[in-house]
């Protein structure tokens, strides 16, 4: 599992939130957001070259918190032909200069994430090294996703991110997830597959969401 290091990020991954996040269809605040870090969690690139993180953060500035799901990646270089979905770079106090993406745009992400949904990967503690986060539950009832790798080809809008799957498939990323107190339900409809997990609010409560759909086309 990948090592989580206790060092410095310059800027903060909030930081380049800040900027970022006001950019997308799906964002529901003002322009200037007031981030906290809420949750998340990890996977591993089996090549151990790429950091997978799914991130929660919510922005306390309006009159009510609205969180968003924001996958990330981590490279040691810049992605070729993916400048259009950098969020930034930062100065890691350990691993030196990364490059931080939108995750929905990164094959790697995106062909672990099908592991996790078709059960061959596992979510990993967001900042805890060689733990799993038993929270995360997924769950999926379609054929069998075929290893990979898998190139993402995301559509934004103001109801999240889709990407389009194996076996006419559409993965439907829901960028603000809705929360509901403890265990979130199953996710209405008849979706084939989901992912779903948990946060901590602003005042303390635990909360958790259907945080990824996957439905046919």
């Amino acid at each position: 599992m990948a090592v989580i290091h206790r060092t410095t990020l310059t800027p903060t991954k909030l930081e380049l939130l800040a900027e970022w996040l006001p950019t997308r269809p799906w964002y529901r605040g003002g322009p200037a957001p007031e981030l906290e870090k809420s949750g998340g969690f990890r996977l591993d690139d089996p090549a151990g070259e790429v950091g997978i993180e799914f991130m929660v953060t919510t922005d306390v500035r309006g009159p009510e918190p609205v969180a968003y799901l924001v996958p990330l990646t981590y490279r040691d270089a810049p992605a070729a032909g993916a400048e259009h979905a950098l969020i930034g770079t930062a100065e890691h106090g350990v691993l030196g200069k990364r490059w931080v993406y939108d995750g929905c745009h990164d094959p790697v992400l995106f062909t672990e994430l099908l592991a996790l949904i078709g059960g061959r990967a596992q979510a990993v503690a967001q900042s805890i090294t060689d733990t799993p986060d038993r929270e995360v539950t997924r769950a999926y009832a379609g054929e069998p996703f075929p290893e990979g790798p898998f190139t993402p080809r995301p559509a934004d809008d103001e109801h999240g991110t889709r990407l389009p799957a194996p076996h006419g498939t559409v993965l439907h990323v829901h960028r603000v997830p809705v929360p509901v107190a403890g265990t979130p339900p199953l996710p209405a409809g008849e979706p084939l597959g989901h992912v779903a997990g948990g946060w901590t609010a602003p005042d303390g409560t635990r909360l958790g969401a259907v945080l990824m759909t996957l439905a046919g086309r």
